[in-house]
């Protein structure tokens, strides 16, 4: 078996056991990323081959850091990484001076940072294209969609350019694209993967998480992302305990209300039936009724997005750069009041207790990752869903905002593939702070369906 092949637990041992050495690996996953990543695109900003090589060399001296000494490891271009700009997707931005909280706690467990994985501009939509670095492709299907924002990340696994990867989610980032690649995702709680700088309070839309070909492999790089950071207030320590009542709760299209192609339910449902849990279906959104689902999430993410796309709007070399998406958000941002805000916040508590009495009776709510297959990449965004036109660059993945707006952590686990071969997944809420719960429930997810 070839190096990339192996799981990274397995790449851990055989580095950590000296069965392979660190400029082996560092070889190995260079020259297939030289391989794959032309048709791909990605990995961006990969720094040069000799000084990654040099570096694999002073990690064969030193002793054994951590589980992930000497792994090439390529940080999502919306997060900090030494050395390397962050692009954001927009402009190539002078080299960042520090590692954000989360990629200094990959370098500490021994990784070698090799470069970034592509972005859709400011992270805005799930389809993974700018004007800096290109369009990155779906890795089963060279013409479509990786999905995004956390396209590049979720190919760079898929593909094995990199074992494992960090990826973000506001609105699907850590699920779609997971779904669409083959693999896993978890968007963890908020403040399970601690962030710093900026607004430290209000922002609870945008978590970071990883990306991972496996079970295992996922809950070690969360484990390694996580804990408790002074600089992030919120952030936490620890996991909560999940009352198990043997049940899971099929939302589904919830009754018809989200445009879905049909056979995303086909295959989802079918996976969802051969792991064997028995589910029950509901159609209707509890606590807040379908229809207002869409009018809450707007005012949310104009409010979050919006004031992201503020500072580089205020910037007048970069507000001509920002693709019609993000000016569709700082607009949104601009026609909301405190009320507004305030409102919503209101109506987004009656989801949480609602959604509380549901974990009551199912262990988890579940849904497909995306309502749609991967789309041609050529598009922008799909326009319609079975005739039905979508109203914004984002309303084609409403599926992914009812996790979010309730704060809860979410994962996404293989589902399986079309007819034409394109992958799906299925998302897995859990309760609030139940990350570990999820972790178990995706080696489970594995052990049955895992093809």
């Amino acid at each position: 078996m070839r190096l990339v092949d192996l799981s990274a637990a397995a790449l851990s041992e055989a580095v950590r056991t000296r069965e392979v050495s660190c400029v082996e690996v560092m070889t190995a996953y260079l020259d297939h990323i030289d391989e794959l990543n032309p048709r791909l695109n990605a990995i961006v900003s990969l720094r040069p081959r000799a000084d990654l090589l040099a570096e694999a060399a002073e990690k064969d001296r030193q002793p054994h850091r951590g589980w992930m000494h000497g792994f090439p490891h390529a940080v999502k271009d919306l997060a900090d990484a030494r050395g390397l700009p962050t692009s954001f997707g927009l402009s190539l931005f002078p080299p960042a001076r520090t590692d954000s909280v989360f990629v200094e706690r990959i370098r500490a467990a021994g990784a070698i940072v090799i470069g970034k994985t592509n972005v859709p501009q400011l992270g805005l939509g799930s389809h993974t294209y700018n004007d800096v670095f290109g369009t990155t492709m779906n890795a089963f299907d060279h013409t479509r969609s990786a999905g995004g924002s956390s396209g590049g990340a979720a190919v760079a696994v898929a593909t094995g350019m990199v074992p494992v990867a960090d990826g973000s989610d506001f609105m699907g980032s850590l699920r779609n694209p997971p779904g669409w690649n083959n693999v896993y995702g978890l968007r963890p709680s908020v403040g399970r993967v601690p962030s710093a700088g900026g607004d430290l309070f209000a922002d609870q839309g945008g978590v970071a998480g990883p990306i991972a070909r496996t079970a295992g492999d996922l809950a070690l790089l969360l484990d390694t992302m996580a804990g408790y950071d002074d600089r992030a207030p919120l952030s936490l320590d620890g996991y909560r305990p999940r009352p198990e009542t043997g049940r899971l709760a099929w939302l589904g299209d919830l009754g018809g209300y989200l445009p879905m192609d049909p056979e995303v339910l086909t295959v989802t449902t079918a996976a969802l039936s051969a792991f064997g849990m028995p589910f029950d279906t509901i159609d209707e959104l509890p606590g807040l009724g379908n229809d207002a689902l869409w009018p809450l999430w707007l005012t949310y993410r104009h409010w979050l997005a919006g004031m992201a796309v503020k500072q580089f709007h205020d910037e007048p070399d970069l507000r001509p750069l920002l693709k019609p998406e993000a000016v569709f958000e700082y607009e949104g941002l601009t026609r909301l009041s405190a009320i507004d805000v305030g409102e919503a916040s209101l109506r987004r508590s009656e989801l949480y207790e609602a959604f509380r009495k549901i974990f009551q009776t199912y262990e988890y709510a579940i849904l497909p990752t995306a309502q749609i297959f991967p789309f041609d990449a050529a598009l922008p965004w799909p326009a319609e869903i079975n005739g039905t036109a979508m109203s914004s660059y984002h309303r084609w993945m409403e599926v992914t905002a009812i996790a979010t707006l309730i704060n809860a952590p979410v994962l996404a686990v293989p589902a399986g593939f079309s007819s034409t071969g394109l992958p799906i997944g299925l998302q897995i809420i859990g309760r609030n702070h139940d990350d570990r719960g999820l972790l178990d429930f995706a080696n489970s997810w594995e052990k049955v369906l895992r093809r």
